[in-house]
């Protein structure tokens, strides 16, 4: 068997080649992640206000994933490294549920499917087909509502498309899609308030007053005393 000597000229650069390869995951940038903000005020509930159930709040396909997507200029998606801190669909959700409640003052906003002792008087239901944007891309956010009353019929529906410049870097892209998400939270709130108004106005309905009546007369059956003085009473 022969034995081949490497020159030490090229031993060095080819095991540092080696040990390159070897730990290539190491020299990749940990990634980045990120979370929506987008805090509301704090909310004190009034007499009046309309139970109000958020959802179901659906989010496209592509956005069903840890990856932030990003809008390249021929209009392709790209997953980079950069991450959600947790699911977007959650992120989303509250997001929207805390500006709905600075919105309108109304602390009795349920997120579903989290309906436990919730009898809504309004539910708002959200389809979000895009929310994106790219390093030289506007964010964008495309979606749909519905505002069913408490029988379920439809009392206001929208599709919407609203865009939203930013400076290039991924936290100001997410800092763009966040403000538009709270566009779209002052619209859904502006087809609440008019249900919200109508209760106030009316207030809680008042029940009759029903007459007292007499616990002896009640109770016995029989007539009072002061009804049998002009009785006539014949002895045999």
């Amino acid at each position: 068997m022969t034995r081949h000597n490497i020159p030490a000229v090229l031993a060095a650069p080819l095991l540092a080649l080696i040990t390159a390869l070897g730990s290539g995951c190491s020299l990749q940038a940990p990634a980045a992640y990120y979370q929506l903000q987008g805090q509301g005020d704090a909310v004190v509930a009034g007499h009046a206000d309309v139970a109000i159930l958020l959802g179901p709040v659906k989010l496209a396909d592509y956005l069903q994933r840890e990856q932030i997507m990003q809008r390249q200029a021929d209009g392709s998606l790209a997953a980079g490294h950069a991450r959600w801190a947790g699911s977007l669909d959650d992120e989303v959700g509250q997001l929207l549920l805390r500006q709905l409640a600075a919105q309108l003052g109304n602390s009795h906003v349920a997120l579903y499917p989290d309906r436990i002792g919730v009898r809504q008087q309004a539910q708002l239901v959200v389809s979000i087909s895009r929310l994106d944007s790219g390093a030289e891309q506007p964010a964008v956010l495309e979606a749909q509502w519905r505002l069913l009353d408490a029988q379920g019929e439809i009392r206001d529906s929208k599709v919407i498309s609203l865009q939203a410049s930013h400076a290039g870097d991924l936290a100001s892209q997410i800092r763009a899609q966040e403000n538009l998400l709270i566009q779209l939270s002052r619209q859904l709130a502006e087809a609440v308030r008019p249900l919200q108004t109508r209760s106030t106005a009316f207030g809680p309905r008042k029940v009759p007053d029903t007459p007292a009546m007499d616990s002896g007369a009640a109770t016995s059956g029989l007539p009072d005393a002061g009804q049998l003085r002009d009785v006539e009473v014949f002895r045999f």
